[in-house]
């Protein structure tokens, strides 16, 4: 580490890591089998209910525009307070929520608070690592951070059964309040913060975003969690209402596809010492593309079909982070927040989008999806395929990891 944590130590600070980047399934993924019972208790529609979910994401990525470029000024330490103790006050509104209104309401400021704890959890990876020794600590952190969508849904699923969808905003609150106590012991990694004017924070991210490298990979990287993110908004209603299977075998069905998505960092790790990066990666949306044929033919056969092909897509996508992230963060020397804050928000922004594409035909969830599916996997493969051997790409991706 670049930065010595003696509180934490290495195995703290990535367990630290690992807690940060765990907001986001976190609070996506816990709540998601209470979905079709939420639309009954609030007497409204399935499109308003997914609001939750899009308001969230929406807010999630203006708040990782916010926070991000912020934290190269005061600090992470400073935001992580404050963006803990906000996301700890909403969720417990969250709870008391007594109209559907006001939980899409309190879910905006929750999203606008867990924007910041994951911007900044980013960051901290890049102040902390550098080359092949942070692609391999991300590969971890996503590895074990996946064991979050696994738990939710089946931790979700209990809750409903001892107490109702209020008890699940309490969890996140009380999950919150122990990362909270563990930044006490975290030790600031920002070598050197900036010191201009406060609104220059944020122009920042006009001078990255105007890198042609990054923005290029940016978009071919930031459109490929659409195909996560909106099955993770269809999957209560394909499931439960679709297919019949109550909010507990739901839960099990769902902690098979978070556990398959474990897979892909690992899967990346070991392919990449006898496979070029490029090819992975190419292969991923080559495989992005053949799930979504896959899926409009036999996908809605039954929910086990439906569950392994969106398992395949999982691991596709997931794969894709590990060398997407280490590569657009190559690009940029520093702006390290502002980079950071726009290689998530522009996966959650682009993620809610395809959220509402899907769902936008209630009776056809699973063709929508698989037509997404089709749609990202052959325009990512075939920007990829222009790109993969210019030379801001293949001398970041080709070096050799240790030990190969």
């Amino acid at each position: 580490m670049k930065v010595a944590q003696p509180r934490l130590g290495k195995n703290g600070t990535i367990f630290l890591l690992i807690a940060l980047g765990a907001f986001p399934p976190l609070t996506i993924d816990l709540y998601l089998p209470a979905l079709p019972q939420m639309t009954e208790t609030f007497a409204t529609t399935q499109s308003k209910v997914n609001l939750t979910l899009a308001a969230y994401m929406i807010a999630f990525a203006i708040g990782i525009l916010f926070w991000g470029p912020l934290s190269e000024r005061t600090g992470r330490r400073p935001l992580l307070f404050v963006t803990l103790a906000l996301y700890i006050v909403s969720s417990i509104l969250s709870a008391l929520a007594p109209q559907i209104e006001h939980l899409i309401g309190f879910r905006i400021i929750q999203g606008f608070a867990g924007g910041g704890v994951a911007v900044v959890g980013t960051t901290i990876v890049k102040d902390l690592f550098d080359g092949r020794e942070r692609e391999r600590v991300m590969a971890m952190m996503m590895s074990l951070g996946i064991i979050a969508p696994m738990v939710a849904p089946v931790l979700g699923a209990f809750l409903l059964k001892i107490a109702s969808w209020h008890m699940m905003f309490v969890a996140l609150a009380v999950f919150a309040s122990i990362v909270f106590i563990l930044v006490v012991f975290y030790q600031e990694t920002l070598a050197e913060k900036s010191t201009g004017p406060l609104y220059q924070s944020w122009v920042r991210l006009g001078v990255v975003v105007l890198n042609p490298k990054f923005a290029y990979l940016l978009v071919i990287f930031a459109a490929a969690p659409m195909c996560l993110l909106s099955f993770l908004g269809i999957a209560a209603y394909v499931y439960v209402d679709g297919f019949g299977l109550s909010e507990q075998a739901f839960s099990f069905i769902f902690a098979f596809n978070a556990a398959c998505a474990t897979l892909g960092p690992i899967l990346y790790l070991r392919l990449s010492r006898k496979v070029k990066v490029e090819t992975i990666v190419q292969g991923c949306f080559g495989l992005i593309t053949l799930s979504g044929f896959v899926m409009l033919l036999i996908g809605s056969m039954s929910p086990w079909l439906f569950a392994f092909v969106a398992a395949l897509n999982t691991v596709a996508v997931i794969v894709l982070r590990v060398p997407g992230a280490n590569l657009l963060l190559d690009q940029q020397t520093r702006d390290t927040g502002s980079a950071a804050a726009l290689i998530q928000f522009s996966a959650t922004i682009l993620g809610a989008i395809g959220i509402q594409i899907v769902s936008a035909r209630p009776g056809n969830l699973i063709q929508s999806y698989g037509c997404l599916l089709i749609v990202i996997g052959a325009i990512c493969g075939l920007l990829w395929l222009l790109v993969r051997n210019k030379r801001f790409v293949a001398e970041n991706v080709t070096k050799p990891i240790e030990g190969r």
